[in-house]
């Protein structure tokens, strides 16, 4: 997901301190949960809306902290998002509580159990970890804490160094709402992030790039930790023929646009029948001009996190060039502004497979769009590459559009609409393969972050006793 948050390479001052801080929190989480294995379900339903509270008491100091560290962020897209998104899924947690605790029965063979009966309880694992991206700062870290704490463990959140306002802020909100033996925040650097995956977790949920979730997972491997990896990819928008019409450009170009590019489930490239390509520029040049004709220059325009981040997208559009890409700018008039790390959205036709827009996930403002000549070869195109995070297929025939969604892969998909897979709050979210693994959100989220028990209690009238030996011939 978030590409670069592992480039870093220096360590912020004081993660020696961190690191010990770490062990100490741990050890205390370990040992609070023992004492308190399975909360009940008012103290969960307590412990979340506190943290509602918590996230509308603080709402103008998230919307300024990520105007920090992005330099510039939209207000109401920071609240809709980072606040309100979180809100709803708390909320959305605490009606489905008593669904989501309550034991599922099993069926038992009363011919050999007699009125024994059997469930499976949904236990809390422990102390769990979450390493969490700069992209969505508060979204990502409280908003899975929800799912952890529904089903009654105990968190340590490791936020990105990329968004330190962001990281400073959830660690007083935090240490203001919480005991830390049931949440506290970890901030450090890259050595506090090594040390973060060494511990023995009961479960650790690490969301970020690809090449960094298999060290976390080789990392947790060696104390045989679960973990979630939500890892991202290239998410393509397949617009089956006939689809390229003004409301699914609209729809491919704003979802591009949330971010400038910078989340993990935005549209990473445009698949589009080649007879239709000119006619996709053309309304994707039209919705610019008509909704956002100063978007780069304006507040709605999210800054890049970083001037290397903006580095390394000049350098994705100087690639495509070079290797004979159309490169077409919709914004009449976009700029490049180094002080707010503002960019405008670059359309990039027909790029060669070998570029970088091409192998790697873009994680900004570069749209791709890649001719294609008939369906299967658009499936094709899809299932030679990792399997994506999210797919978003375009069309009015149903056929058609479940034809693409069953013969590709994919971690979630939407039909006709990009990215809203991942905005339900009551609705299981995560990869597969190189995409990730795992889920959080919904009642996926609750047993992702629970131990499925199996129970058994033993009746009367059975024949147990004839699963011991000694054994005789019937």
């Amino acid at each position: 997901m978030a590409i670069i948050a592992e480039e870093r390479g220096t360590d912020v001052p004081g993660d020696d301190d961190a690191i010990a801080a770490l062990h100490t929190a741990f050890a205390r989480q370990k040992a609070a949960f023992l004492d308190d294995p399975y909360p009940s379900p008012a103290a969960r339903v307590a412990t979340l809306r506190a943290l509602i509270d918590m996230m509308l008491r603080h709402e103008g100091e998230v919307v300024a902290a990520m105007q920090a560290d992005f330099a510039s962020h939209p207000a109401t897209a920071a609240a809709m998002v980072e606040v309100h998104g979180v809100v709803a899924r708390a909320e959305t947690a605490i009606a489905a509580l008593p669904e989501m605790m309550a034991p599922s029965a099993r069926a038992v063979d009363p011919a050999l159990f007699g009125t024994a009966s059997a469930e499976v309880r949904y236990q809390p694992k422990g102390v769990i970890g979450n390493i969490v991206p700069w992209n969505f700062p508060f979204d990502l870290a409280i908003g899975p804490l929800i799912d952890m704490l529904a089903a009654g463990n105990r968190a340590i959140i490791k936020p990105s160094e990329y968004t330190p306002a962001c990281a400073r802020l959830m660690a007083r909100m935090v240490a203001e709402t919480f005991d830390p033996t049931l949440v506290t925040v970890a901030e450090g650097g890259l050595e506090l992030s090594r040390a973060f995956c060494d511990l023995r977790w009961d479960h650790l949920l690490y969301t970020g790039s690809p090449d960094v979730g298999r060290q976390v997972m080789m990392a947790a491997a060696r104390n045989l930790v679960p973990v979630t990896l939500e890892l991202g990819g290239k998410c393509p928008a397949f617009l089956t023929p006939g689809s390229v019409t003004a409301d699914s450009v609209a729809d491919v170009i704003g979802t591009k646009l949330i971010k400038n590019g910078q989340m993990c489930i935005s549209v990473d490239y445009a698949l589009v029948p080649r007879a239709e390509v000119d006619a996709f520029v053309a309304l994707a040049g039209d919705h610019i001009r008509r909704t956002a004709p100063d978007y780069s220059r304006s507040d709605d325009c999210t800054g890049i996190v970083s001037d290397r981040h903006m580095d390394r997208i000049e350098a994705m559009i100087a690639d495509a060039r070079d290797h004979g890409a159309t490169v077409i700018a919709p914004e009449d008039g976009g700029i490049t502004d180094r002080a707010t790390r503002r960019m405008p959205l670059t359309l990039v036709i027909d790029p060669d497979p070998a570029t970088t827009v091409m192998r790697e996930e873009i994680f900004g403002p570069i749209l791709p769009v890649v001719p294609y000549d008939d369906v299967d070869d658009g499936i094709a195109r899809i299932n030679a590459g990792e399997r994506p995070l999210g797919l978003y297929v375009f069309g009015a025939d149903e056929a058609m559009t479940a034809r693409v969604v069953d013969r590709t892969s994919s971690g979630g998909a939407a039909i006709n609409c990009c990215a809203m897979q991942g905005a339900l709050p009551n609705m299981g979210f995560g990869g597969i393969g190189n995409s990730g693994m795992g889920r959080h959100h919904g009642v996926e989220g609750f047993r992702e972050f629970s131990n499925p028990r199996g129970v058994f209690t033993r009746g009367t009238g059975d024949a147990i006793a004839a699963f011991h030996p000694p054994y005789r011939a019937a």
